[in-house]
């Protein structure tokens, strides 16, 4: 009986462990594991603030698009979260800048988001929100339950890199050769599939292999699986719809 409770307790407090050859205290990862989990919610809620701003004004969106000066912004806001990583890569240790510079990488990113939202249907967005949802609310269970069962998926890492790379020059082609609508489902449909493979990966290194001091990059990488997952079954939702 004393077992049992014990058992139960450990269970309640989070302390059994997330996977069978786990060494460190579980009770110290479940708290990192709460810590990540609870910076991607606040780094979603402030996305589906913006974005909701940017859809619902239409102005914001106008702007960006029919000006060269909004157009200019617009590529100001593409590529300021990729320049926002490399100082995050050096102070991501270093509070609050890490959480400042955080910050400056959500918001812009989620104009972005917006901004690809603005132009689409209320009843495609909600689509691709919902299965999104249900997607990364399944893979992320799938996984601490393959956790706890010992399996492992850090042998997805290289061929998910190599397929994530393919993506993106194939998306720089259509560029300069666009597809018909049965080629964008087809895109978006594969881009889906990586960034599932994502998901279960980055989840699996954060219940494994990510250091206490790494919930920046946790979270990151992560928000970022989430959002491009949503991007991802937009397109394909918007090519049907079209």
């Amino acid at each position: 009986m004393w077992q049992q409770a014990s058992r139960k307790y450990d269970i309640e407090g989070g302390s059994q462990q997330l996977y069978p050859v786990m060494l460190e205290n579980p009770e110290l990862r479940w708290s990192f594991i709460r810590k990540v989990y609870s910076i991607i919610a606040i780094q979603l809620l402030a996305t589906i603030a913006v974005g909701a701003v940017v859809v619902s004004y239409e102005p914001i969106a106008l702007f960006f698009t029919s000006s060269s000066g909004g157009l200019a912004c617009y590529i100001i806001l593409i590529i300021t979260p990729f320049i926002v990583l490399c100082p995050l890569y050096y102070y991501h240790q270093s509070h609050p800048l890490n959480y400042i510079l955080l910050g400056i990488f959500t918001i812009t990113l989620a104009f972005s988001v917006g901004l690809t939202c603005a132009f689409t249907s209320g009843k495609v967005i909600l689509e691709s929100v919902i299965l999104t949802t249900a997607v990364v609310l399944s893979l992320t269970a799938y996984t601490f339950w393959a956790a706890k069962r010992g399996h492992d998926f850090n042998f997805l890492g290289p061929f998910l890199f190599g397929a994530l790379i393919v993506l993106i020059i194939f998306s720089m082609i259509q560029i300069f050769f666009p597809l018909g609508k049965i080629g964008v489902m087809i895109y978006g449909c594969v881009a889906s599939i990586i960034f599932c493979g994502y998901i279960v990966y980055d989840t699996d290194n954060l219940i494994k292999r990510y250091t206490y001091d790494e919930y920046i990059w946790a979270a990151i990488a992560l928000y970022l699986d989430i959002i491009n997952l949503f991007l991802s079954l937009l397109t394909v939702f918007r090519a049907a719809d079209s």
